[in-house]
Order: C-alpha cells, then structure tokens, then sequence
C-alpha cells in the first residue's frame, strides 16, 4: 500500500506558535499601515474643510463643513494650467535627458577594462560631497545663458550620483556571457546596450524613471532661482507663490475676515494634493519593478 504523504496540517504551518505569529505580525503591520495613511487622509480631509473647523482642529478623517472654494480659486487660474503644464514638460524632458546619461554612464563604468575607470567614479562620487554652492552655480546658469530657459531646470541635476552608482551595480551583476553571445554575433557596444542590456534592466530602468521623475515634479527651487517669467514657472513654484501669498494677504486682512483668510486655513492641503495625484496615478505602474530593481542594484552578485 503506498504511503499517504504527511498531512499539512500537521506542519509548521498550522501550529499554535505559527498562528500567534500570524495574527500578531497582520496586526503590526495594518498598524503601521494606518500609521502611514493618517497623515494623508488628514490632509484630504482638511482640503475640503472649512477654516473654522480646520483653525480649531476639529479635523481628523473626515471633512468637516464641506469647503471646495479653495480648490475652484486654484483651479480656476489659468496660470495654474499653463504651469502644470510646464511642470510636465520639466519632469519629461528632464526624466529623458536623466535617464540617457545615466544610464550610458554607469554601463561604461561597469566595465572593469576600462581605462580610467576608477577616474570616473572618483570624479563621480566627489559631487556627492562637494559642489560649488548656490552662487557659483547661479553665475555659471547665467553665463551659460540658461536663466529663463527649461535647460536651467533640466540639465543641473541630470545626473544623480546615487541613481548612477545604483544602476553601475546591475549593470556589473548581468551575464557577461551574453554580451560574449552578442559580440560574436557582430553587435558592437552600442547595440549590445541598446539591445541586450536596457531590455534585461526595465526593473531598475523603472526604478530610476521614477526617482528622477519625482525629484524633477517636486522641485521649485531651481525654477526659483533661475526663473523670473510666471510663465515659465513650474506648477510646484507657483503653489509655494500662492501659499506666500495667501499667507502674507490673510494675516493683513484677518481682522475683517476676508475670503483670504478663509483660503489661507488650507491652502496648503489643497496645493499638496494637486502635486500629489499625478504621481500617485504613476506610482502603481512601477511599483512592481521598485523593490526588485533597488535590490539587484545596491547588492553585488
């Protein structure tokens, strides 16, 4: 008589000490979960509150004395499309410009032949310590004639040494039999990245994708500094204006109780969901690729 296979619920699995485990650890976890998401739901909730309740702290999960004028005076500037507008254009052409230098760099700095190769990550690596600072920066935008150009927001930070030294390690852990494979077929080095390596890299490619992109779409300092035309400005920038200016016109006119005022009390839950949702619309798509990508690029196989 052949033997029955020993049943599951005698393992591990469904012991006293198993389940315990089980239950505790879904427990922390949905606490953590809820740790997190109360800080966001806090901010939607007062984004649609009144300012009364929001200025005696009567907000938690939930709106209360439902306000949507806030969101119609932000929405309904025409300046607030056309810098939206110019806040994607930044973050794509930045991402795409990002992304074709990276990832060139960090595959020829993970060729171990390379002569200088040890050069080029010191060059590399000494910009994460060190820069010129802001007002040589600023002088050399400017002279490059940059100022009141995309160029100024897009190309400073094209490359992040991090991203960089991130993505030399993937690279450094694909076969190297394949690119052997590749040349004896009569594919040079160019092809060889474009048609062996990026395809074998979507993870940690989506990974950097979105680094770059959400550095790019939050960024208002740069935009601050070398930009002087509204037009120009990226949607980041002109929120940070808007709340400065919300502030500064709420505490002249407080006493009275102007519309100002009213607009002041969430004005800055309104302007973070605005900047939040696009990449809270992209995040899903990548996510599956994030930690993969993270983990077959910061360990050396």
């Amino acid at each position: 008589m052949t033997p029955r296979a020993p049943s599951r619920t005698a393992g591990t699995r469904d012991s006293l000490g198993y389940r315990v485990f089980t239950i505790v650890n879904t427990a922390l976890l949905v606490g953590v979960c809820l740790a997190m998401l109360y800080p966001f739901i806090t901010v939607i909730a007062q984004s649609f509150s009144s300012s009364g309740a929001i200025k005696a702290g009567l907000v938690s999960f939930w709106p209360v004395g439902f306000n949507t004028d806030t969101y119609a005076a932000v929405i309904g500037n025409g300046m607030f499309w056309r810098n939206y507008g110019n806040t994607v254009l930044y973050t794509v052409v930045g991402t795409a410009i990002a992304m074709a230098l990276t990832t060139s760099y960090a595959y020829v700095l993970a060729k171990h032949h390379l002569r200088g190769r040890a050069l080029l990550i010191g060059i590399a690596v000494f910009t994460m310590f060190f820069n010129g600072g802001l007002v040589p920066n600023y002088v050399l935008i400017s002279s490059l004639g940059m100022k009141n150009t995309m160029w100024a927001i897009v190309l400073p930070g094209a490359i992040s040494v991090f991203n960089l030294l991130v993505m030399k390690s993937f690279f450094e852990n694909l076969p190297t039999e394949l690119e052997e494979a590749a040349q004896i077929d009569g594919l040079g080095w160019f092809g060889i990245f474009t048609r062996i390596v990026l395809p074998l890299s979507k993870a940690v490619i989506a990974t950097m994708v979105l680094f770059y992109s959400v550095a790019f779409w939050n960024d208002w300092f740069g935009a601050f500094l070398y930009l002087d035309k509204n037009e120009l400005f990226p949607v980041t920038l002109f929120l940070r204006n808007l709340i400065a200016g919300a502030s500064t016109t709420a505490s002249e006119s407080a006493a009275v109780g102007s519309t100002a005022a009213d607009l002041n009390a969430n004005i800055q839950s309104v302007t973070m969901i605005l900047t939040v949702i696009p990449i809270l619309c992209v995040y899903p798509f990548v996510q599956r690729y994030f930690v993969s990508g993270v983990m077959l690029g910061s360990v050396k196989g």
